[in-house]
């Protein structure tokens, strides 16, 4: 497992073609979007709409992409509306989708938030996966290391961590192994494609 990244490896999953970039990779790398009965084009992140899916790459340009050139469109094979905000969107329910699933993980047992207790769990090599705020200070973040085949979580924001852990900001965070870890790490994966432009550095949030 690479820093920031999920496992490379999982490829026992159905897969799916983006409609933007025309490349077919696993669902779990794609976000999920359906056709009311409207006609309006509703992201899916957690795949369980009824309808056919759209899929498009978890990737903030193959995103704009589809919604700058139509081609929600062309893949429903008719006309459709995309809202202007239809990309923020996804991001906050990828967003919203991270922090349940932390907030799972805590009241699992398997997540602790603050430096002390983070700084503990990785002493005691207990933590899997590190989580710090990417809007905190560099030189405390730094203080602390991603455990060892471990895995870092650096683009939610000390809010959404605090939601996370029932606290008003969180910058330090940690999880154990098991659970649901792994879809943690699969999901912040989706939403540092959604939020991190190129170069690394988030995109603004409007």
């Amino acid at each position: 497992m690479t820093r920031g990244g999920a496992e490379k490896d999982r490829s026992d999953g159905p897969e799916r073609k983006c409609i933007a970039t025309g490349e077919v990779q696993p669902k779990y790398g794609l976000i999920r979007f359906v056709v009311g009965p409207d006609g309006q084009v509703v992201a899916d992140v957690l795949g369980k709409l009824p309808g056919r899916g759209i899929y498009v790459a978890a990737d903030r340009a193959a995103l704009d992409k589809a919604v700058a050139k139509g081609l929600f469109a062309r893949a429903a094979r008719q006309p459709v509306t995309v809202s202007p905000d239809l990309v923020a969107e996804v991001e906050g329910q990828l967003a919203r989708r991270v922090v349940d699933l932390v907030s799972l993980q805590r009241k699992a047992g398997k997540a602790v938030a603050g430096y002390e207790k983070v700084k503990g769990w990785l002493d005691q090599e207990v933590a899997q996966v590190l989580i710090q705020a990417s809007d905190g200070s560099g030189r405390g973040k730094s203080k602390l290391s991603t455990p060892h085949y471990g895995t870092y979580i650096g683009w939610l924001t000390a809010d959404e961590l605090g939601l996370a852990f029932g606290r008003q900001t969180v910058i330090h965070g940690a999880l154990a192994s098991g659970g649901l870890t792994q879809r943690v790490v699969e999901e912040a994966q989706r939403l540092k494609g959604v939020r991190i432009a190129e170069g690394g550095k988030g995109h603004p949030k409007g």
